[in-house]
């Protein structure tokens, strides 16, 4: 019997194999040599500026509540398995295992780039999210404050906006996202994927635990931040039958609304997913990858607009039909009022005239 994978401590990924781009292909493996060696160093962080010409991404997805979207960071040192964004680090040479929790990118312009694409003539506003991709709040937010830098902007402008996070981090900017929020130019979306504190610490082993992540949906609510909590991934045989109790503890936290996807393995997601199930979940490994591809038709993933995020077929269909009596039931469907884009101003600079007619 083949020995199960080992995940390094703290990591999501098992493995650190070559992304798809790459001319050659490099996997670890046992050899039957390592007894008595002593243990791999741990896996350090490493953190690189990029120096990106734009800021604002702008897509035509009709599954997607948003047509623009600002990442300040690629990688995501939260390290969720499960994580559709880790196919990108294969654009950058990288591998979507290992190296998207911890060689991560940030935009150190990320403020001034988005100052400049705002100020220039016929930008015609609409809502921008942030944090589509990889999570802004992510640890090195803290010191690195990319993600505030491109808030105060957007507070200057008085520029509508949508915002993600599994981070309590996002507390730390109430003073900017309390007042939009209140203006109707800010709403925040939190996403709580099970209640089970050691589930949460294997599968998002860096992100907050979930008792963390209802705070800061109560501190957004109490700030009058429209929040809404989604419940994504839902894995069906891992974190499905929380579906409730997540609605229910968002609600009871404040929260306006929620949503939900399920899980989605393109690429090189669906074998670092199958072997983060192997290392965590042996028991429950050949159940789990069935019932997600009974959503799928069959397969690991069907990229199908329409399809990839909700899935098909009875148990995607019980999914959704529990999913919208919970909302009902804790209140949580009712609609929100969209942002208001009729506020964008783009604000003077130091030494420019101010208009004669001006109030």
């Amino acid at each position: 019997m083949a020995a199960l994978p080992s995940l390094p401590r703290g990591r999501g990924a098992a493995s650190n194999a070559s992304g798809r781009f790459e001319a050659l292909s490099r996997e670890a493996f046992d050899d039957g040599w390592g007894e008595g060696d002593d243990a791999a160093p741990p896996l350090r962080t490493e953190v690189t500026p990029e120096k990106a010409r734009v800021i604002i991404t702008r897509n035509d997805s009709p599954d997607i509540s948003f047509d623009r979207s600002i990442n300040p960071y690629r990688g995501c040192e939260h390290g969720c398995i499960y994580c559709y964004a880790r196919p990108a680090h294969a654009h950058m040479g990288l591998s979507p295992g290992l190296d998207f929790e911890s060689k991560l990118f940030f935009k150190p312009g990320a403020a001034h780039l988005l100052e400049g694409e705002l100020s220039k003539p016929g930008y015609a506003p609409g809502a921008i999210h942030i944090g589509g991709n990889t999570d802004p709040y992510q640890p090195q937010e803290r010191r690195l404050r990319v993600t505030r830098g491109v808030l105060e902007v957007m507070a200057r402008f008085r520029h509508p906006l949508s915002i993600i996070t599994k981070s309590v981090l996002i507390s730390r900017d109430l003073d900017l996202l309390g007042p939009m929020g209140a203006a109707g130019l800010a709403r925040a979306a939190v996403s709580v994927t099970t209640l089970d504190r050691k589930l949460a610490r294997t599968m998002e082993p860096r992100a907050a635990t979930p008792e963390r992540r209802l705070e800061a949906v109560r501190a957004l609510a109490a700030a009058d931040v429209p929040t809404v909590v989604m419940f994504a991934p839902v894995i069906p045989g891992l974190n499905d039958h929380e579906l409730e109790a997540v609605l229910q503890r968002a609600a009871e936290a404040g929260a306006a609304g929620a949503g939900y996807v399920v899980l989605r393995l393109p690429m090189e997601i669906k074998d670092l997913f199958r072997e983060w199930l192997a290392a965590r979940l042996p028991d429950r490994a050949e159940r789990v990858m069935s019932l997600v591809r009974q959503m799928r038709g069959g397969k690991d993933y069907d990229a199908q607009w329409g399809k990839r995020m909700k899935g098909d077929g009875p148990i995607a269909e019980l999914i959704g039909q529990r999913f919208r009596i919970a909302k009902r039931r804790f209140g949580l469907d009712r609609i929100l009022p969209p942002l208001d884009v009729s506020q964008f101003r783009v604000p003077p600079k130091a030494g420019d005239q101010l208009d004669l007619f001006s109030a």
